[in-house]
C-alpha cells in the first residue's frame, strides 16, 4: 500500500513501521499521542514546520 500525506501516523505506521525512526529523526516525538491517530501526515508536518515533500521522499526511501 502506497502511503500518502493525506494518512494519519498511527496509519502509516501500520502500514510500514520502519517510517518511525525517519518521523522521529524530523522532530515528530509524539508518534503515540492521540492526535497521531486523527491528524494527517500533512497536517503533523505544518505543525511541526516540516516540508511536507522533503518528508514524503524520506519515507519513501525506507524499505
Amino acid at each position: 500500500m502506497e502511503i500518502t500525506k493525506e494518512m494519519t501516523i498511527g496509519q502509516i505506521l501500520q502500514i510500514k513501521p520502519a517510517v518511525a525512526p525517519v518521523l522521529l529523526g524530523m522532530g515528530m516525538h509524539c508518534l503515540g499521542c492521540p492526535a497521531s491517530q486523527g491528524e494527517s501526515l500533512e497536517e503533523a508536518a505544518m505543525v511541526h514546520g516540516m516540508d511536507i515533500d522533503e518528508l514524503m521522499k524520506q519515507i519513501a526511501e525506507v524499505e
